[in-house]
């Protein structure tokens, strides 16, 4: 009898790891993942790989600290770079310098590699390393105020949504006055201007932005300054195109960025890099379907671009996610828990690297159990092999050719080819002092800009704007726009800058403004526009494409997160 029941449960174990490796055989080129485990037994024939046509459908790597994480993004950025797809990751720890010096083998290193099927062998990738405004060794990477836009600003400065409403109403007028944003001496500069008396009348214009409002969002400029983070804003400003590389060989260049103070503002550096995908998002094209991604994208501390985000910020990585990856870009959330990550955005990741959690708690015990319900069902008992699980095993499931998600495979990672660790001193400052985009942007520029503007004599050729800014929606005729007609004024233009309604409210004794054309009225009608009315009205019908077509639309405009569209030269 006993001899019947271990015949049939090494039946069962046979099946199990076949029905595994025949879930994991694809057509295309794939990522080669390790191999999977199954009642305890690795088993080198069952396969887990991950089709490169489906990284741009984005994925989750998660575990508790210290199970293998680090590891599982440099196997990933090596064979991604292998098949000639750049990569993008951050490196909060210096752990993933050693992508740039071959390993060493060891009887230990090889009997592992051995017990997975990998045919192991020393190697080193190309790696650009980049610092945020030079805050690092890397070549420093910059943006603009008026690119990063308002959006992202405000969760840099912890703005509640009123706050964040103000600061689109400024970058509206700096836009409309010819003020150029640069860093943040300039929105310094423009917030102070507005709350002067030469100021007050364009203040008045703009409608709902108190002088303590600005107040608040100065000091958090000098705050920021204070921190030594203006370094990040400026010119010249990073082109995101530098990031779609490959070498000689046709391997994808792996772009590193050292993240070494991240404690001291974290909220920053995790803004930055969704400034990043947002800055791809607008400006690459449309692709589709493609055999394997233009570049994936790997954000580390996923928890940090989340937590105490405002609805705004949270629909905007929502769209980004969603879009992005018809415009072949995958993005890969690395955090510790899938709970980090909210639904709508979890919901959009198709490839998931489950690496051990730890149920020390209760929170942790209601974590795992979540956790667990995420993933397709499986002969495993899940709760046990991710609370038992060793350094460097995962459980993984991703999503197929066809699209459906593969079997539940408890997985031994392959090991990195790569020096699991910092490369030598030198390696770094050797490979950024070659690098061909020090000499684009290894010195800030300080162009002419809006604080020049507003510092210049009032009789010089550069003399401050006017005070007063234009309201396209105001009635015709020269008379004073109201005070209800200059609110009205302000949330249109925060509903056209961020596609959702206004977050002010209508001025207690205003009247209720006529719909505009193509707006619904009360009544459940449509209204047209009046015979003869021009498209001033242009942007009235702009305003209507923005309402039907969402957060899309607003592209259209300044971009998902309010980043402004610019020039680029095109690389692709």
């Amino acid at each position: 009898m006993a001899s019947k029941e271990a015949a049939n449960t090494q039946a069962s174990t046979a099946e199990h790891a076949e029905k595994i490796a025949a879930g994991y055989t694809f057509e295309g080129p794939a990522v080669q993942l390790g191999a999977a485990i199954v009642d305890g037994t690795v088993h080198p024939e069952a396969a887990v790989r991950l089709p490169l046509a489906m990284m741009n459908r984005h994925g989750l790597v998660s575990g508790a600290t210290g199970t293998g994480k680090t590891i599982t993004l440099q196997v990933l950025a090596e064979q991604l770079s292998t098949n000639g797809v750049p990569v993008f990751l951050a490196d909060i720890k210096g752990d993933l310098t050693g992508l740039s010096t071959p390993g060493t083998g060891s009887d230990k290193l090889l009997r592992r590699t051995q017990s997975v099927g990998q045919m192991w062998t020393p190697g080193n990738f190309p790696v650009e390393y980049f610092s945020l405004g030079g805050d690092g060794t890397g070549v420093p990477i910059r943006a603009t105020i008026s690119d990063f836009g308002p959006l992202l600003l405000a969760r840099v400065l912890d703005l509640n949504e009123t706050q964040e409403s103000s600061l689109q109403l400024v970058f509206h007028y700096a836009d409309k006055a010819g003020l150029e944003l640069l860093n943040l001496a300039d929105l310094r500069a423009v917030i102070a201007f507005l709350v002067s008396d030469e100021g007050e009348s364009a203040l008045d214009q703009l409608g709902g932005l108190s002088k303590a409002t600005a107040g608040v969002i100065l000091r958090g400029l000098v705050t920021l300054e204070a921190q030594g983070m203006d370094r990040f804003f400026g010119e010249p400003e990073f082109d995101t195109a530098d990031l779609l590389r490959t070498d000689a060989e046709g391997r994808g260049i792996i772009s590193c960025l050292e993240l070494p103070t991240l404690q001291q503002k974290p909220q920053l550096f995790s803004t930055f890099l969704m400034w990043l995908v947002a800055d791809l998002f607008a400006d690459l094209p449309e692709v589709g379907d493609v055999e394997k991604p233009k570049l994936v994208f790997f954000l580390d501390e996923a928890h940090l671009l989340f937590n105490g985000a405002s609805k705004a910020f949270l629909q905007s990585i929502h769209t980004t996610v969603r879009l992005i990856r018809s415009k072949g870009v995958g993005i890969f959330f690395v955090t510790q828990t899938p709970r980090d990550v909210p639904a709508e955005v979890l919901g959009q990741l198709a490839n998931r690297v489950q690496h051990a959690l730890r149920a020390f708690t209760p929170d942790d015990a209601k974590a795992l159990k979540s956790t667990v319900s995420t993933f397709p069902m499986s002969p495993y008992d899940l709760e046990e092999v991710l609370t038992t699980a060793g350094i460097g095993e995962a459980v993984v499931t991703v999503m197929n050719e066809s699209g459906a998600p593969t079997p539940v495979a408890w997985t031994r990672i392959f090991t990195p080819q790569s020096v699991m660790g910092p490369s030598p001193a030198g390696v770094v400052e050797d490979i950024v002092k070659n690098s061909p985009l020090l000499g684009d942007y290894g010195t800030p520029i300080d162009s002419h800009s809006a604080f020049e503007k507003l510092s210049a004599p009032q009789d010089s050729p550069e003399a401050r704007p006017t005070t007063t800014t234009p309201t396209p929606s105001s009635p015709a005729g020269g008379r004073m726009p109201s005070q209800a007609e200059i609110d009205a004024e302000a949330r249109r233009i925060e509903e056209e800058i961020l596609g959702r309604p206004s977050s002010r409210p209508p001025t207690a004794r205003a009247e209720r403004p006529a719909p505009r054309a193509g707006q619904q009225a009360p009544d459940g009608g449509w209204h047209a526009p009046p015979a003869g009315r021009k498209q001033h009205e242009t942007n009235e019908v702009m305003d209507f494409a923005l309402k039907a077509a969402g957060t899309i639309g607003v592209e259209l405009v300044r971009g998902l997160f309010g980043t402004q569209r610019k020039r680029r030269r095109r690389r692709w």
